[in-house]
């Protein structure tokens, strides 16, 4: 029983040594990269001899050099900046669309007179531009064709338009109301634009200032993002927001820059009626 004892004694202290030994290299490692500012390793203290004892004395540093690894202390070499391929004017097949395909496509598909009678979210003449994509091919028709998205704020008509990149032709129009695609970034920047002008948006400008000490004037000051306000997934919705769906109703999330959250999430913009409500 003994001689069992001892036994199970020498492996455990045995195995307590390994794993200080394993500890100690794993520092002996992470500590050189805290560099100071002048390009002097950080202190290493016992944990550098400690590893140079569990590596076989000074071997182990002997071979990191011979094998070209950082030398500890040392900066790593510059990153090099590689410049993006240059984009051609074209596409091909599934390639995505390029600026100046996307150029092209919006140029046919916002083609007067139709286009000047439509609203943008500003209120301004033309459509509101929601996105534009590549569209599906024709079997055995090579042309490559875009698929844009447009709606029209004086009809609340979502209007799809695709254009063949190759023939400069309208191939197919439509419109469709109560369908609503994601926002796009100027419909959230209006939407945030009523919020602040909206006597809802005291809150907003209240927290802005305590998380600052500034007063909010702009849309500029604040990072915001947000998407289309869906009533299906609300379990009550307020009367004034009841014909969000066929209207174009957006919910916004908003922080100060490089700064704290501003809750927003309970201010519903309806930007066809223009109009703001609290929600919850």
């Amino acid at each position: 029983m003994y001689e069992i004892a001892r036994r199970h004694l020498g492996k455990v202290v045995a195995g307590a040594a390994m794993a200080v030994t394993g500890t100690a290299v794993a520092v002996a490692i992470s500590l050189p990269g805290q560099a100071g500012a002048n390009g002097a390793a950080g202190p290493v203290g016992t944990a550098g001899a400690a590893a140079a004892t569990a590596g076989g004395g000074s071997g182990g540093a002997a071979q990191q050099g011979e094998t070209g690894a950082q030398a500890p202390g040392t900066a790593p070499p510059p990153a090099t900046v590689v410049p993006p391929a240059a984009e051609g004017k074209k596409g091909v097949g599934s390639d995505p669309l390029t600026d100046d395909e996307l150029a092209r496509a919006e140029s046919l598909a916002l083609t007067p007179p139709a286009a000047s009678a439509q609203q943008d979210v500003t209120g301004g003449r033309g459509p509101q531009r929601l996105g534009t994509r590549l569209a599906d091919p024709v079997p055995g028709d090579p042309s490559r064709r875009a698929e844009v998205r447009l709606y029209d704020y004086g009809r609340d008509e979502l209007i799809t338009k695709t254009v063949n990149l190759d023939t400069g032709k309208v191939e197919k129009s439509g419109a469709q109301h109560g369908v609503q695609p994601s926002a796009h970034p100027e419909e959230l920047r209006k939407a945030l634009e009523l919020i602040l002008a909206s006597p809802l948006g005291k809150g907003v400008k209240e927290d802005y200032k305590d998380a600052t000490g500034k007063e909010l004037t702009s849309t500029g000051q604040l990072w915001f993002n947000g998407d289309v306000y869906r009533t299906y997934r609300e379990s009550h919705v307020p009367a004034q927001l009841a014909r969000c769906g066929e209207h174009r109703c957006v919910r916004l999330v908003t922080k100060v820059l490089n700064g704290a959250w501003i809750d927003t999430r309970n201010l519903i913009v309806d930007l066809s009626a223009r109009t703001v409500t609290r929600v919850g």
